[in-house]
């Protein structure tokens, strides 16, 4: 379990260098400003930065990657435009590993899979449509998730990405039958009360691309009673 080094206003930060900062983003938080004009994760973090530092102007931070809205979890962002590229370089390449959780009602037919499909993105209801075989316009999606632990009334599974696709893990899991809890998009038939669905950005690994230190994170979980019976 990492160490949360700072909490302040909420902002969960877990590891923080010259280079790099990554935190815990809460369900509901943007990570970029969008149309809602709602303030983004972004900012929250610009603001920490500047007052920690006693920083004159405006601050510099680099959008490496996002999460959707109502999931939560790991993100990082660079510090400065000289390591931005070199993260994004890491992403690219798949040199960042990312292990998601992520809680479902339905067990899978399998205990653990490899899922392939094609995806289309719905701009006008910014949603995804998975398919079995390569259609126009589609982009091909690979995913593989295991089973690790069965709750009372959910299974928890662990994910891990090899493409990163619009809504890649919602619109996959949905179309084996495990919607995720909370996703109402997606097929689950209730909302979770906080408005979040039960996806999480738990795990972080990745060779520090100035220091070339190995760096290894885990994000706590959202505190209620479904996730704390995952780590039970």
């Amino acid at each position: 379990m990492s160490k949360i080094i700072s909490n302040k206003d909420n902002l969960q930060v877990l590891f923080e260098d010259n280079h790099i900062i990554i935190v815990n983003k809460r369900a509901g938080d943007i990570v970029q400003g969008d149309k809602t004009g709602d303030k983004p994760l972004s900012d929250v973090v610009k603001e920490y930065i500047k007052d920690k530092y006693n920083k004159p102007g405006n601050v510099y931070l680099g959008t490496v990657h996002r999460l959707d809205r109502p999931t939560t979890g790991l993100v990082i962002f660079a510090k400065t435009s000289k390591v931005l590229p070199r993260l994004n370089k890491l992403f690219l390449s798949k040199e960042i590993k990312k292990t998601y959780w992520a809680i479902v009602k339905n067990k899978p037919i399998k205990h653990e899979d490899t899922l392939i499909n094609w995806l289309i993105k719905n701009p006008k209801n910014n949603k995804s449509r998975a398919y079995s075989k390569a259609v126009s316009e589609s982009k091909k999606a690979i995913l593989h998730y295991k089973v690790i632990k069965k709750l009372d009334n959910y299974f928890l599974l662990e994910i891990n990405l090899e493409t990163g696709r619009h809504h890649q893990i919602r619109v996959q899991l949905s179309n084996i039958g495990c919607a995720i809890k909370g996703d109402l998009k997606y097929g689950f038939d209730r909302s979770n009360k906080d408005a979040s669905i039960s996806l999480h950005a738990r795990h972080i690994e990745f060779i520090h691309p100035v220091k070339k230190e190995p760096i290894s994170i885990d994000a706590p979980l959202p505190n209620d009673a479904i996730w704390n019976a995952c780590l039970l």
